[in-house]
């Protein structure tokens, strides 16, 4: 990843085909991190969403916050096809944007 600081919508599970949580940063790689430490309070702690399947950059934080609407009103099927579009086998994606 280039930069730090860059609008980002992702989506977090805690398994294969597990459950799914859909999040907006402006910081990719400090916020996967925080979730994978159980920094952050509420569902994806609860759920041990430390996997991250999916993320999408995007050029300001208003069209990450539309894109992150975006998905979260769409359906399960279309947010599997959306993670198995870019990650068929749901590899923890975190070690790319570290790079």
């Amino acid at each position: 990843m280039h930069q730090e600081k860059q609008p980002a919508v992702y989506i977090m599970t805690n398994k294969i085909n597990g459950v799914l949580y859909t999040g907006v940063t402006s910081n990719l790689i400090q916020r996967v991190y925080q979730h994978k430490k159980g920094l952050v309070e509420g569902f994806t702690k609860k759920y041990e969403c430390k996997i991250l399947v999916y993320y999408k950059l995007c050029g300001t934080m208003e069209s990450a916050i539309l894109e992150e609407k975006r998905i979260k009103a769409g359906s399960r099927i279309d947010k599997v096809k959306l993670i198995e579009e870019q990650n068929k086998f749901w590899n923890d994606l975190y070690p790319e944007i570290l790079a």
